[in-house]
């Protein structure tokens, strides 16, 4: 599936399939992480039911801009974590939407273009190393 921003921003997700994500044409078969403040990075989790509350931890404040949204996309299919695994986020007033990475990357792609500090966490369960293309 092929996705477009309406307004072009530094880093846009263009495509998604079955287990990988397309950022800026980039193709990327591990969870990732990316925000609309411009840093896209590997998320160190393969499993949904690996996910520590280090994880969440890490997306507080990604490239020093504190996100007011992170988007967790739990996979093919929309699953939830346990809520003591987002707590640090919501202690600091940053709110969390949870979806499947589809809904996940269109959503980014959306608020981001309208300049809102967003970031996506998309969980690829399995996935090796990223590869262009």
């Amino acid at each position: 599936m092929k996705l477009h921003a309406d307004t072009p921003h530094q880093l846009a997700i263009t495509s998604i399939g079955e287990g990988w994500v397309a950022v800026n044409g980039e193709r990327h078969v591990t969870s990732v992480v990316l925000t609309a403040a411009g840093q896209l990075r590997p998320w160190n989790c393969q499993r949904l039911e690996d996910l520590t509350p280090a994880h969440f931890e890490e997306l507080v404040e990604p490239a020093g801009v504190k996100p007011e949204l992170v988007l967790f996309g739990s996979g093919s299919r929309l699953r939830f974590v346990a809520p003591r695994l987002l707590r640090s986020l919501l202690e600091r007033g940053i709110g969390v939407e949870t979806m499947d990475t589809a809904a996940a990357c269109r959503t980014y792609n959306i608020l981001a273009g309208e300049g809102r500090r967003v970031a996506a966490a998309l969980l690829q369960e399995g996935g090796s190393p990223s590869i262009s293309g």
